[in-house]
């Protein structure tokens, strides 16, 4: 099985769309979006600057709409009836709307939504996020507890994020365990922890007034890597995941046992391309960062249905 993954917030980078308004309906799309998002997803994918797409309320939905963007993309190309689907974080709503749990309009909507209560969330008390690469995972995850912090994502291939206070996390820099590296992230506030636990009202009030469709296709979860095959409890798990750690770990291992043969990252690529390729030994990846990329997409997954 080919699988498609959907990434998360950091991922982007400045102008990283403006390659994607040449292809057909693109610039149409990304408006219908930037109204559903509340957010100008033209302007922040081709100009703005860094520090301008970091905001959270500009991030999420940037990237929810670029995986979005990519996937119609790529379905013009070739059949993705067969492919498995994931997300990374907020990806999981472009996920959700990929594997037809949700309508394009309704997931970037939602994703307004998380954006900006999760922004206001991390006004409250200065915290942050940074990765820890390498070491002993026992070991990481006793250091990131002693330190008092979560472990937001663990993302297999040797890489955690641990998340909580600023002070908290500049004392984990300066006593990183053995083998390690740790490394300040460029995000706003300690996502998928009990900080973000105030956002969670605001979202689960708007997914209360949004129409939900059983997946059309193989979805994983975060939660606990598992494959959700009810859409409506596909929804309450993205409303839960705002405080909740991130387990791509067991995504990865639940893709192996649900035998995959390539994964795809969807736009803005590389990162969890990058973790696969240490996780997920000998399974071919294509990162879609450009339209140029979608021809690699297209042969693995034309090669994975000649082999079927």
């Amino acid at each position: 099985m080919i699988v498609i993954a959907c990434p998360g917030q950091g991922s982007q980078t400045p102008g990283f769309l403006a390659d994607w308004l040449d292809e057909p309906d693109a610039r149409a799309f990304l408006n219908l979006a930037s109204e559903h998002a509340g957010v100008d997803l033209v302007e922040h994918g081709t100009t703005s600057d860094a520090d301008t797409i970091r905001d959270t309320r500009v991030a999420q939905p940037l990237i929810v709409a670029a995986s979005l963007l990519a996937w119609q993309a790529l379905s013009r190309r070739v059949s993705l009836d067969k492919v498995g689907i994931a997300g990374h974080s907020v990806g999981e709503f472009a996920a959700a709307a990929a594997a037809g749990v949700l309508s394009d309009a309704d997931a970037l909507a939602l994703v307004g939504v998380r954006g900006r209560a999760m922004a206001e969330a991390a006004t409250r008390v200065p915290t942050g996020m940074s990765a820890v690469v390498g070491g002993n995972e026992d070991d990481v995850l006793a250091k990131i507890a002693e330190h008092g912090l979560t472990p937001a994502n663990r993302n297999g291939g040797g890489q955690i994020v641990a998340a909580g206070e600023l002070e908290a996390l500049g004392a984990l820099a300066a006593d990183a365990p053995r083998g390690a590296r740790v490394i300040a992230l460029q995000v706003a506030g300690a996502f998928h922890t009990e900080f973000m636990q105030e956002a969670v009202p605001a979202l689960s009030a708007a997914a209360a007034q949004v129409t939900v469709s059983d997946p059309t296709h193989s979805l994983w979860t975060n939660a606990d890597g598992s494959l959700v095959t009810r859409g409506q409890r596909y929804l309450e798990l993205l409303v839960s995941q705002v405080a909740h750690p991130v387990r791509w770990d067991a995504c990865m291992t639940s893709f192996q046992e649900h035998g995959i043969t390539g994964l795809i990252e969807l736009t803005p690529a590389g990162a969890l391309t990058g973790i696969a390729k240490r996780a997920l030994k000998g399974v071919p990846t294509v990162a879609v960062k450009t339209p140029a990329d979608l021809e690699g997409a297209v042969e693995l997954i034309t090669s994975a249905q000649a082999t079927a």
